[in-house]
């Protein structure tokens, strides 16, 4: 393997406890491997140049635990860290195994499973600051419905609002330095999940009272299995600087939730969107300098030893796209290309510096002489640039 796709803690590659973590259990069949050490998943990371975790609440504590067990295991959990030199950029709550959000968390119907749902995600933010994470992810998986008539979705978002505005002002009140990012997802495990895309949520978060601490958590699986382009809903995120964490994986379009490794599912995609986080795209425009979390699961075929095979399968596809996407920006045929699709032209404001929409009426040549039918006729070379990058 080449040094250039030799993962190193400088690439912020990081994974959750759950991903190698998962023990391959599905809706029609029992577990094929067999339950991970948070411990060893820390040192096995390290070993493969990841440079950080993160983790759900039960993830490192088992749910219920007693606050003597809960000591003993977050002491563990720190000596691996320190023992590794691992960091943990993010860290989330769980809000959606235990029965008792089955039918929601900040959103449930029953007010007093909304009062304990803030207070364990409270507590865990207390956690988070401790362990220096920056950034807190919120996944509604149980947020939504699959009777539309047994839900006030209006009311639901109230309540939406009110949890995450709760907790924003409580990460203010406590100086933590850590700003929330919502992940969408369209469906599954409800049948309908509310704040269902990067632009629902993005909507959501207008709203908001500590706007200013909210971005997006956007994951590739979760936009593509709607069938949308990931890679344009990550460059609005960025465009309205909210794209405060991101999930990395694979899919194979509109199906369940896949979670296959990156870029085993649409390479021209995981393509692009490489480009994009690295280099800013066609545009040049501002990169993506937080953590490349990888959000995957390894296959329920594979053995215990694949799993580590298969996540750093993750960080050297990364590496091979953002090697290749270096390539695709320096080749002078790309440039031309792009050149000659007028790409560039695109950053060049419609209207002239100081030019008036009065200026622009004036301009008969924006209008009354514009030759329709050949600029219609002009080429656009789309494809010929699609087939440069593949």
């Amino acid at each position: 393997m080449s040094s250039s796709v030799t993962p190193t803690p400088a690439d912020k590659f990081t994974f959750g406890l759950w991903t190698v973590g998962w023990q391959a259990r599905d809706p029609f069949g029992d577990p094929t491997r067999p339950a991970l050490d948070p411990v060893e998943t820390v040192h096995r990371l390290a070993e493969l140049g990841a440079a950080g975790v993160t983790f759900h609440d039960d993830d490192v504590v088992p749910f219920g635990a007693d606050d003597s067990d809960r000591q003993r295991h977050l002491q563990r959990f720190r000596a691996a860290l320190d023992e590794t030199g691992m960091t943990v950029p993010m860290v989330t709550t769980n809000l959606f195994t235990h029965p008792v959000f089955k039918e929601g968390a900040f959103t449930a119907n029953d007010r007093g499973v909304r009062r304990y749902a803030l207070r364990k995600v409270m507590r865990n933010l207390d956690l988070a600051a401790e362990l220096g994470a920056h950034t807190y992810v919120f996944w509604g998986g149980r947020e939504g419905s699959e009777v539309d008539l047994a839900k006030d979705v209006r009311a639901a978002l109230d309540r939406y609002r009110e949890a995450i505005d709760t907790l924003a002002q409580y990460v203010k009140d406590r100086g933590y330095a850590i700003r929330f990012a919502l992940e969408p997802k369209p469906n599954e495990p409800r049948g309908d999940i509310f704040l269902p895309t990067v632009g629902h949520a993005l909507a959501f978060i207008s709203t908001l009272d500590h706007s200013d601490i909210v971005g997006v958590n956007p994951e590739t699986g979760h936009e593509q299995m709607s069938n949308l382009n990931f890679v344009h809903g990550i460059a609005q995120a960025l465009w309205q600087n909210k794209l405060f964490h991101i999930d990395l994986n694979g899919q194979h379009g509109p199906k369940f939730d896949q979670d296959l490794v990156f870029g085993h599912g649409d390479l021209l995609s995981a393509f692009a969107l490489v480009d994009l986080l690295e280099f800013g795209g066609p545009g040049g425009g501002p990169s993506y300098d937080g953590p490349r979390h990888f959000d995957y699961k390894p296959l329920r075929t594979e053995a215990a030893d694949a799993v580590w095979a298969s996540a750093a399968a993750n960080m050297r596809t990364y590496l091979l796209l953002k090697e290749r996407a270096a390539a695709f920006r320096s080749d002078p045929e790309v440039r031309q290309a792009l050149a000659d699709a007028a790409v560039p032209e695109l950053s060049v404001p419609t209207l002239a510096a100081g030019e008036t929409y009065q200026d622009l009426l004036d301009d008969d040549s924006a209008f009354e002489r514009f030759d329709v039918d050949s600029a219609g006729a002009r080429p656009h070379g789309a494809s010929r640039i699609d087939q440069l990058a593949l």
